[in-house]
């Protein structure tokens, strides 16, 4: 999982703002497997380093969301994985 984390976040932020443990319900959903706070959280900070998400406080919670930038390396990460996986099966 590790090696699709940061796709999987961008691309599951591409559809609505989430909180971490709402991402990490999402990924457990759709991997089988829940990724550990340990896992899940310094994957976020490097997106949100790497200028591809924000963060927003709500209450005590943080929500995280695309950015302008983060949105443009979704569209070039999943064109790029699409040509890379299409035909695998």
């Amino acid at each position: 999982m590790r090696g699709m984390l940061s796709f999987l976040i961008l691309f599951l932020l591409s559809k609505k703002s989430m909180h971490g443990q709402e991402l990490a319900d999402e990924l457990e959903k759709r991997k089988g497997s829940r990724p550990s706070p340990g896992t899940i959280y310094p994957a976020l900070k490097s997106l949100k380093n790497s200028g591809f998400i924000k963060e927003k406080k709500q209450g005590k919670t943080i929500v995280y969301s695309l950015t302008g930038e983060g949105k443009q390396a979704f569209k070039v990460s999943k064109r790029h994985f699409t040509r890379t996986f299409l035909g695998v099966m």
